[in-house]
């Protein structure tokens, strides 16, 4: 018997060893026209199990989600429109807030939206005019606290793509992260003066020690919806989750969630998120968004860095760059000819799970301050919003001299509508 025990090991190895392709397949995304006989397409590229049917139109043709043995080399197939690999990405660190307080007793989104970085963009002036009724805002981010009272009232019917995408699948993996925080920059005196002229109350250290154990992903959505609940009070926003408690998602995940966002009924996407790698899949999603006029915003990313970052490079999306209370570029924002529009970004108050308010740093928060005036104006009846955003932006190369026209323009609420 002694002597079978390293005859079985061996055997084991040798097994472990051969069989180990057998789960090593490729998750790819193949993109067809309308009218394509799959059989034939997925037989073309040498075969592969058909994971599920992620998107069927006339005018946008097939996408498919297969399961292949090798990444096959589609560029001169006739049949394919194009093929390529899901790319994994993550949130690289935990970041979270630069300060915690509890809401006042009156803890909806309108305490917080007289804070300093909305006064500097007009807002107030601006909501007289335009309130974003009408419009859905889809949210394309992690799980969002449906419950907090700044969210109550402001949200409709979402879905939950993680949940309906659990069981894993190997995936290469991506150098940039989606969920783009950054925790950089101290506490404004600007942000301290507000929050303590407020009823608003700091967290001890024990119980912000446990909010900042939280996964990466934790507070991200409930923190942009409720920037975009004070920019536009009587829109919609349609939380759509994408992503992980972990901040982890994939470009076919994000490529659904913006397909099913546009077919149930938003005119405005936020995608506070962002990857070096630019895809297919996630350019053809784009797309259909945009023949169907619905408003695309996107951060730009808080790596200090003129490398352009997807999906806010894409034609046709507005890119947003984050910047301080005096108009100069945040230190952690990227900049570059890609850039259409800046906003503070830089200790912005808004909510987090379980009733309570943080001072979030990064383009994340940003990119829902465009995406609030996006709906203002498209309550008002104009179908292209990045014109009337820009024209009435400021420009602020004057205070970035060593950044001129790589910022786009600070928005300015007012300016914007009607």
């Amino acid at each position: 018997m002694k002597r079978l025990r390293p005859l079985l090991g061996f055997v084991f190895l040798l097994f472990s060893v051969f069989s180990f392709p057998a789960f090593a397949d490729f998750d790819i995304v193949l993109s067809l026209p309308a009218n394509a006989n799959v059989a034939n397409a997925v037989a073309s590229i040498g075969g592969g199990v058909q994971v599920g049917a992620v998107f069927s139109s006339q005018e946008g043709g097939l996408l498919l989600h297969l399961r292949v043995p090798t990444v096959p080399n589609c560029s001169s197939n006739s049949i394919i429109h194009f093929c390529e690999q899901i790319a994994l990405t993550t949130l690289p660190s935990n970041p979270h807030a630069r300060c915690w307080v509890t809401a006042p007793l009156t803890a909806d989104a309108s305490w917080y939206k007289t804070q300093p970085g909305f006064r500097l963009i007009n807002l107030n002036n601006a909501l007289p005019y335009a309130t974003g009724r009408g419009v859905v805002v889809a949210v394309i981010d992690s799980l969002m606290d449906y419950s907090h009272p700044a969210l109550a009232g402001h949200l409709t019917n979402g879905y939950d793509f993680v949940v309906g995408n659990q069981g894993g699948i190997i995936l290469n993996d991506s150098s940039a992260g989606y969920l783009d925080d950054s925790s950089a920059g101290y506490l404004d005196q600007a942000t301290i003066t507000y929050l303590n002229d407020s009823s608003a109350g700091y967290l001890d250290d024990s119980s912000a020690g446990y909010l900042d154990s939280q996964p990466p992903a934790w507070s991200h959505a409930t923190s942009v919806a409720s920037i975009i609940a004070a920019l536009a009070p009587d829109a919609m926003i349609m939380p759509v989750r994408a992503f992980g408690d972990d901040g982890s998602s994939d470009t076919l995940i994000i490529a659904k969630a913006i397909i099913w966002a546009v077919d149930n009924g938003a005119k405005v996407i936020n995608m506070s998120f962002g990857t070096v790698a630019t895809t297919k899949v996630m350019q053809k999603a784009i797309t259909y968004a945009l023949d169907h006029n619905v408003a695309l915003v996107a951060s730009a990313g808080n790596n200090n860095t003129s490398v352009a970052q997807w999906p806010a490079a894409f034609s046709g999306v507005i890119s947003t760059a984050a910047t301080d209370l005096g108009d100069v570029k945040a230190s952690f924002s990227n900049y570059g000819p890609t850039i259409v529009m800046d906003a503070p970004g830089v200790n912005i108050i808004s909510a987090v799970p379980g009733n309570l308010y943080g001072c979030m740093s990064g383009t994340s928060f940003s990119a829902p301050i465009i995406a609030g005036t996006a709906a203002l104006v498209r309550s008002e009846g104009v179908t292209s919003v990045t014109q009337p955003i820009t024209r009435g932006a400021i420009n602020i190369d004057a205070q970035n001299p060593a950044y001129t026209g790589q910022l786009g323009k600070r928005v300015d609420v007012r300016n914007s509508v009607n």
